[in-house]
């Protein structure tokens, strides 16, 4: 079996090229492709992709995305690169008759104030969060996209709508990094330049659901040996824990002892994100393994000994 990954230099790329291999029941060749190589923005990179590689699978990783400030800083850039990218793929996919297509969707689709645990049904009841709406939308838009294509041309795959992911291999960077990633460094900053406050981004009270990547990994296995069908599918935990919270376990985890100060003049995103998983168990056999706890020791592990760096005594 041939599996395409796009996005495959990214951050649950290198994920994907580290544990697949644990998940998969049967014999497979790997090929990771990044944006230096095909640019998906364009319909020729992608016919000289599709028809170069000849994929049994494609599972779509690729994705122009960032933090809150990130998408409020670029939501025609995110918008239009996530809807080019996915759409030139899938017709492409049509075109060469890939077998299987795997597309890698986001809870930022969900509707703002979508009741908690989120079902996939309630996907279409609402308008997305205002900071990230482009780029839900987009992704929302190449999941209905792919099932059209199911229903017209008989493609097969998955939609699969992984929660926030975090763990090894993620970028760092105060700015434009998700809210894990961005506190790690943050707390590695200030414990090494002696800082006594570190300043949070939002009020602390909006939740979030995190998913450890290497599990986001065998549910994308799951995904590749079965026939789930095209409906969206959550891939999480179902268990959510407040940005505060988060806050005290990272900072605690890293042995910071200064002063925490929110900052609720900046936003906080959606109020509530946590997922119904109950679908993942019945149609991809998924439970997510790795609790928040753990994940986090083991990313920030990589992310010392990734960078050689020490926290000072």
């Amino acid at each position: 079996m041939r599996i395409l990954i796009t996005g495959g230099t990214g951050f649950l790329g290198k994920n994907i090229e580290q544990h697949l291999g644990q998940f998969l029941n049967q014999d497979y060749s790997l090929t990771l492709v990044g944006s230096s190589v095909y640019d998906l923005r364009c319909q020729q990179a992608c016919r000289k992709m599709v028809q170069y590689h000849n994929p049994d699978v494609i599972v779509h990783a690729a994705g122009s995305v960032g933090g809150i400030g990130a998408n409020k800083d670029n939501p025609g850039k995110f918008m239009y690169e996530n809807l080019i990218m996915g759409a030139n793929l899938i017709e492409r996919a049509r075109i060469e008759k890939t077998p299987k297509f795997i597309l890698l969707g986001t809870v930022c689709a969900y509707p703002k104030h979508t009741p908690v645990p989120f079902l996939e049904e309630s996907l279409w009841d609402g308008y997305p969060e205002e900071t990230n709406a482009p780029y839900g939308i987009a992704k929302k838009t190449l999941m209905r996209l792919l099932q059209a294509y199911g229903e017209q041309y008989g493609m097969r795959g998955a939609n699969l709508i992984p929660v926030n992911m975090y763990g090894p291999h993620d970028h760092f960077n105060t700015t434009s990094s998700h809210v894990i990633p961005a506190l790690i460094l943050k707390f590695y900053n200030a414990i090494k330049n002696g800082e006594k406050m570190v300043t949070v981004w939002g009020s602390g009270k909006a939740s979030r659901e995190f998913l450890y990547a290497p599990d986001c990994v065998e549910a994308i296995a799951r995904a590749i040996e079965t026939e789930p069908g095209l409906q969206p599918i959550n891939i999480g935990t179902g268990k959510e824990i407040t940005i505060k919270e988060l806050v005290t376990e990272i900072s605690d985890q890293m042995g910071y002892t200064g002063f925490l100060k929110y900052d609720d003049s900046k936003p906080d995103g959606q109020p509530r994100r946590c997922l119904d998983t109950t679908k993942a168990k019945q149609l991809l056999d998924f439970e997510a393994k790795t609790d928040l706890k753990t994940g986090l020791k083991q990313t920030i592990d990589w992310f010392m000994n990734d960078n050689n760096w020490e926290i000072p005594e």
